[in-house]
């Protein structure tokens, strides 16, 4: 599919792994060349990766596109690294795959259990674009000034947040989506947090481990662009991307 999406730029070439860990496979051929393969030898590739990777139960391997791997790999405006939260946003970052006139790799975390989730209208598929970060809809329009925490996170675990969020009847707490980790889009993450009280906590949450997902990459992306410091709120550090009991899952999840 590298090859192919070399050969012939004008097609959207996409690879999908039947789960997450699959990419550990292909590792090689994301070192050698999905990663570095327009700096060492010119080549533009559009290559689109979609890997499954989703905290849903499943075990270590459902979960395990390795995200923190592929930030590592990130410089030199190499490549994209996204993990949209709504069906709008994947489909107009695979517009925007073909629609530019250069070609660069994209990542693409796609959690399995957001296939069956309506995230979107049919108004948000036809027209917009995508976008690097979103700003919290339940706030549209509305006053901020009894925000008091602004939760910054990425995927589908923004809905699980969402939920609770309404459940309780908080109004005091604002979710900001992190949908494109690279490149980062520092000027539209100060625009949207720059709507929010300066008291206001910022935090990060994710599903993964402290050690995996994007938190060490994103702490360091706010603490130098924009002098944010983001505290961690997530699993603790481990060896294994995920346990394999649902049961524990579920414990952990709560935690969260």
């Amino acid at each position: 599919e590298y090859g192919f999406s070399l050969t012939d730029p004008e097609t959207l070439t996409l690879w999908e792994g039947q789960f997450g860990d699959f990419a550990n496979g292909a590792q090689v051929v994301v070192d050698q060349f999905i990663s570095s393969g327009e700096r060492k030898w010119l080549r533009m590739s559009g290559l689109v990766m979609l890997l499954p990777h989703g905290y849903e139960g499943q075990g270590p391997e459902h979960s395990s596109a390795r995200l923190e791997r592929f930030l590592l790999l990130c410089g030199n405006d190499n490549m994209q690294v996204v993990n949209c939260s709504t069906a709008a946003q994947f489909f107009h970052v695979l517009r925007r795959q073909v629609k530019r006139n250069f070609r660069k790799p994209l990542v693409c975390m796609t959690p399995k259990s957001m296939l069956r989730v309506p995230t979107s209208t049919y108004d948000e598929l036809a027209t917009g674009s995508f976008r690097e970060l979103l700003d919290d809809p339940a706030f549209a329009g509305k006053d901020r000034k009894g925000v008091t925490r602004v939760v910054l996170c990425s995927g589908k675990i923004y809905h699980e947040m969402n939920e609770r969020r309404k459940a309780l009847g908080r109004t005091d707490v604002a979710i900001v989506r992190l949908e494109q980790f690279y490149p980062f889009h520092a000027d539209m993450a100060r625009e949207i947090l720059s709507a929010y009280p300066k008291s206001a906590e910022r935090v990060w949450v994710q599903e993964e481990p402290r050690n995996a997902g994007a938190y060490l990459f994103v702490a360091d992306q706010f603490r130098t662009a924009l002098g944010i410091e983001l505290p961690y709120i997530g699993r603790h550090a481990s060896a294994t991307p995920a346990v394999g009991s649902k049961h524990a899952h579920k414990d952990e999840q709560e935690a969260i």
